[in-house]
């Protein structure tokens, strides 16, 4: 159990790299329509390129994790992605943003509701590998969430920049979702890593990744693409981990304690986690960059202050003709109100 704990906890590290890197990188390119073509525009990108580099090592973290423990005790720790988020923009982000008390308070709320639940779920065994009609079920239930989800963000009604944090809450919870369904995938395959080559290279499950990977990899994109990291995150952050762990029970018989105080503290541990979850999605050091005033420290304010009262200032002289000065002495001067005549000298 401790290697698969130390396993995910690098994994989660790693996706939380990933994200950074690929909003850095997708943070131009807003689409109003789902593009198959995106994901190609970014490759052209190094930050991106980094991103992906980032997230592949992950998978093969969460794959040697999954290895040696049950996809219910690994996949609640990669909740931690983002608390290293904040950590990592915290560390390598700009001074022109402020740390609120109440983030880490929240950081250290989430590393808390995570240990226990894992402390208060305890769960183990499971079988190593599905029945093909469970497979079946919970690709298409997985599926129907996702094709929801680009209907309600690029449906009718949408247009490029209208309602942008809310496309990329869908796109996120959809993504969360579908990262839940690879890491099942993932733990399919995992089954295999003792036999050797031969027995990963035959096994339905690594085709499977591949296809479902690079198509939860577009989602991702358009998620990261269509708005601040602060609307997406918590999606990739929460759903993931519970929608997995939910698989695992379904797909791999694991078991959690189910005992009236064992659901009522694994509830409200995740009550904890989620709570510290939304909290940390709305940090200045991940909403800061929509640049929201209250994210913005006094001495940064002043300067954009100071330009407005400028522009102000400018278009006040600009206007002004002194009592007495002849007409047209303000050359191009136009009426506020074209329908107003001026009155006659």
């Amino acid at each position: 159990m401790e290697k698969a704990i130390l396993l995910a906890i690098a994994a989660s590290f790693c996706t939380a790299t990933a994200s950074v890197c690929q909003r850095l990188g997708a943070g131009s390119d807003e689409t109003a329509a789902f593009d198959v073509w995106l994901v190609f525009r970014l490759a052209r990108r190094p930050v991106w390129l980094l991103g992906i580099a980032s997230m592949i090592l992950g998978f093969a973290f969460q794959l040697s994790a999954l290895h040696y423990g049950a996809l219910a005790l690994v996949q609640p720790i990669l909740a931690l992605e983002l608390l290293f988020v904040f950590g990592y923009l915290a560390v390598a982000g700009s001074r022109r943003v402020k740390v609120k008390q109440r983030d880490w308070l929240a950081a250290v709320a989430m590393s808390a509701g995570i240990g226990l639940f894992l402390r208060v779920a305890s769960p183990s065994g499971g079988r190593p590998h599905a029945p093909g009609s469970s497979w079946w079920l919970a690709g298409l239930v997985t599926s129907a969430v996702v094709l929801l989800a680009l209907a309600v963000a690029f449906g009718p009604g949408n247009r490029p920049g209208a309602s942008r944090p809310r496309r990329a809450a869908v796109l996120g919870a959809a993504t969360g979702i579908s990262w839940g369904f690879v890491a099942a995938v993932i733990k399919e395959l995992s089954s295999h890593l003792g036999r050797g080559l031969g027995a990963i290279v035959s096994s339905w499950s690594l085709y499977a990744l591949i296809a479902v990977g690079a198509a939860t990899l577009l989602l991702a994109s358009h998620a990261l693409a269509a708005g601040p990291l602060a609307a997406s995150q918590p999606g990739f952050t929460i759903l993931d981990p519970l929608s997995a762990s939910l698989l695992g029970v379904f797909l791999f018989g694991e078991h959690i304690r189910t005992g009236g105080f064992g659901l009522a503290g694994e509830a409200l541990t995740l009550a904890v986690v989620m709570a510290g979850a939304s909290v940390l999605s709305h940090s200045c050091l991940i909403a800061g960059e929509d640049g929201s005033p209250s994210c913005v420290p006094p001495e940064y304010q002043a300067p954009g202050h100071r330009k407005q009262l400028r522009e102000l200032t400018a278009g006040l002289t600009r206007d002004y003709q002194p009592a007495g000065a002849p007409e047209g002495a303000v050359r191009n001067r136009q009426p506020r109100n074209p329908a107003t005549k001026s009155p006659e000298p």
